[in-house]
């Protein structure tokens, strides 16, 4: 290997590239938990097939977009890297080889469609799903990621610190639900009927994995085994429990209740906050990153219903309100060009500025896309096959195999033993 290459760094970071891929199946238990019986694998696939578009579209020129040189205005990479073209093993980012790079960032690309798919449960039409991923992640994730994380990008640029995705992953994500979801229109039965999670176990289960992968999320954007991955691997941790308790809170507050679900979803809220600025701000703003991301996401969830909107697994009051909270408080918390530290609100200014941007861009252009392919091939399944249940109608499968188990009577026993 070439003069500066670290094997520890690289180590490390292909180990953090498998930790941010576990999260996409942890997405999917997630996800899948919290819907009813009659769409569970349809949801699971939502997530699963990301995989698989993504990965192959990312070799092909998503990295060239995100990462190549610019094309103009800091808007888009061009596509001189298309292919991994130019790039050996003897390549090396930093101390890492580009490749362990490119994998690891291709982890970032995958689950950040997966995340809108929750908002639109129930309803979406899985080829028309796909189409959603495949043309979403070239004009929209594919741009934003080189805003955000290429030195040439326009938002690096102009000083907006996101050290893990707050904006191009979560906040982008988010405002690309509502978007979808806004096309789709309600799921039947909306407001009507019980749409009441199917499995908390396997909600539980998933919020569990994906605070297991989520230190190679955040950690790993250090991209070196080094001190700002253990300050982001620990700000990560507490972040997310103090989250996790602000959400009980509220939820105890408003309804006299702790609930597993309020649990799994303040854990998610404080892992999404604390994503952008967990190398920038020490261990008391991360606690208050996750409180206030806690309290705001879970009264953010309650605003579908006072709206009309149907964010089916509440994707845009975690995500976007999450992403948006942590991007902010940046601005206030930052050790260096915070407020708390008496920098004045300039770094606050910038950080709404990409915030944003990033919100804006993504739910006109998600809009549109949803638009175009409802108008062209159709989004949303009919309706008679969503109230009888995806999974059968699309997959051709079931979650569960339910089979009637006649009883055995049993003959009392006669007898010197009896």
């Amino acid at each position: 290997m070439p003069k500066g290459f670290d094997a520890g760094d690289t180590s490390f970071v292909l180990i953090s590239a498998a930790l941010v891929m576990l999260m996409t199946p942890g997405l999917a238990f997630f996800y899948g938990g919290m819907v009813r019986v009659k769409s569970v694998l349809n949801m699971l696939l939502m997530s699963f097939v990301s995989l698989g578009i993504v990965s192959v579209l990312w070799v092909a020129y998503g990295y060239s977009l995100a990462f190549g040189d610019d094309a103009g205005g800091g808007l888009v990479g061009n596509l001189g890297l298309a292919g991994m073209r130019g790039i050996t093993g003897e390549s090396l980012t930093g101390t890492i080889p580009v490749f362990a790079f490119a994998a690891f960032q291709l982890m970032f690309a995958v689950i950040t469609p997966a995340l809108i798919s929750g908002a639109i449960a129930d309803r979406a039409k899985f080829g028309a799903w796909m189409l959603f991923i495949t043309l979403w992640v070239t004009l929209v994730y594919f741009p934003v990621a080189h805003w955000v994380w290429q030195a040439d990008g326009w938002i690096f640029k102009l000083g907006v610190k996101d050290f893990a995705g707050g904006t191009a992953v979560h906040i982008n994500a988010g405002m690309a639900a509502l978007g979808a979801l806004l096309v789709l229109g309600k799921r039947v039965g909306f407001k009507k009927e019980p749409m009441r999670p199917h499995s908390l176990p396997l909600v539980m289960l998933g919020s569990g994995l994906l605070w297991f992968g989520w230190f190679g999320f955040n950690a790993g954007s250090a991209l070196a085994a080094n001190g700002t991955a253990s300050i982001a691997f620990l700000n990560t941790q507490v972040a997310t429990g103090a989250a996790m308790m602000g959400w009980l809170a509220w939820e105890r507050l408003r309804s006299g209740a702790f609930t597993s679900l309020g649990a799994a979803s303040g854990a998610v809220a404080g892992l999404v906050a604390i994503t952008p600025a967990c190398a920038a701000v020490n261990i008391w703003g991360a606690l208050a990153i996750g409180v206030a991301a806690g309290v705001v996401c879970a009264w953010a969830v309650g605003l579908k219903d006072r709206l009309g909107y149907d964010d089916s697994l509440d994707v845009v009051g975690v995500h976007a309100a999450g992403g948006l909270v942590g991007t902010l408080l940046i601005g206030v918390f930052d050790t260096t060009d915070g407020l708390v530290a008496g920098a004045g609100p300039e770094q606050l200014g910038k950080q709404a500025v990409g915030a944003f941007a990033v919100a804006a861009y993504s739910l006109a252009m998600s809009w549109v896309l949803a638009k175009t392919i409802e108008i062209t091939v159709g989004f949303r399944v009919a309706r008679h096959h969503e109230i009888a249940g995806l999974d059968q109608y699309v997959h051709a499968e079931t979650a569960y195999e339910y089979s009637t188990v006649k009883e055995i009577q049993l003959v009392p026993p006669t007898g010197i033993a009896s």
